[in-house]
């Protein structure tokens, strides 16, 4: 049974509806995960989504801020709104789908971007950033022989050296320095998860979903990062059947800078 998950950080979900429908009607994931939706759940526009077949909703958000949502052509059960950091900001959610015949723990993380100065002693964002990513040590790739999980969103690391565009000229820039990456990678052990990215993705290939808004040619410059990320547990692996970055996306109107990344599974 073909299964698909749609990951964006969507940069205000009623700003940018327009781009998030066509996403919807091109291709047509079974769940679309949003990040920084930026909107309280009094005004969420459930509307729009049920008009296109997105009829199960769920979402965490806050006024003008942070925010993410999983809707989805399916039932979905709501499992759990996190707090993380004892922070109230809405940067977790987790919901339960079936597919085939696998109960699938999506869960849907926006983490902290962190600010410009990688220096937790000096720099309150960071050291945030830092506490975000240890305490996701506690989420773990929960499995059997009829469930698995899965882990999406914008993660606002790129771990890998060829995950960002120069890794010497990154190492001390916010999403890629030593401390962030090591630790990140860590967690995705301590977790039992596999990054579905890099599979079966050579480690010396750039991969990017990310382009700064401050390129005056993000196509041209290529100056890209692989901040959003899809992980999964140990048994979907096989199940796995690959994935694809929307890099057209970034050149859309009115885009955000990140582009959306769909993996598709077959499930029994």
């Amino acid at each position: 049974m073909p299964f698909s998950i749609a990951t964006w950080n969507i940069n205000s979900v009623r700003l940018r509806m327009p781009i998030v429908e066509r996403l919807l009607v091109e291709h047509a994931p079974d769940v679309l995960c949003l990040q920084e939706t930026k909107v309280p759940d009094e005004l969420f526009p459930e509307k729009a989504f049920r008009k296109l077949g997105y009829e199960h909703i769920a979402f965490h958000g806050q006024k003008g801020y942070h925010g993410v949502a999983t809707v989805a052509r399916r039932p979905i059960e709501l499992v759990e709104k996190r707090r993380f950091c004892e922070i109230d900001d809405s940067r977790h959610l987790s919901v339960r789908v079936s597919a085939g015949g696998m109960s699938i723990l999506l869960h849907n993380f926006y983490v902290p971007a962190g600010g410009d100065e990688p220096a937790p002693e000096i720099n309150r964002k960071f050291r945030h950033k830092l506490d975000f990513v240890a305490e996701m040590n506690g989420v773990r790739a929960e499995h059997d022989a009829v469930s698995g999980s899965v882990l999406v969103g914008d993660l606002n690391i790129a771990p890998l050296e060829h995950d960002v565009w120069s890794h010497k000229q990154l190492l001390k820039v916010v999403s890629h320095t030593p401390v962030e990456t090591e630790s990140f990678e860590a967690m995705r052990r301590a977790g039992d998860w596999v990054d579905l990215m890099r599979l079966n993705v050579p480690a010396e290939q750039k991969l990017y979903t990310w382009w700064s808004y401050r390129a005056q040619d993000w196509e041209a410059s290529d100056r890209g990062r692989r901040l959003d990320h899809v992980w999964s547990s140990p048994n979907l692996v096989d199940h796995f059947t690959g994935y694809e970055i929307l890099r057209p996306a970034r050149g859309w109107e009115r885009p955000s800078d990140h582009v959306p990344v769909i993996a598709r599974f077959d499930l029994d």
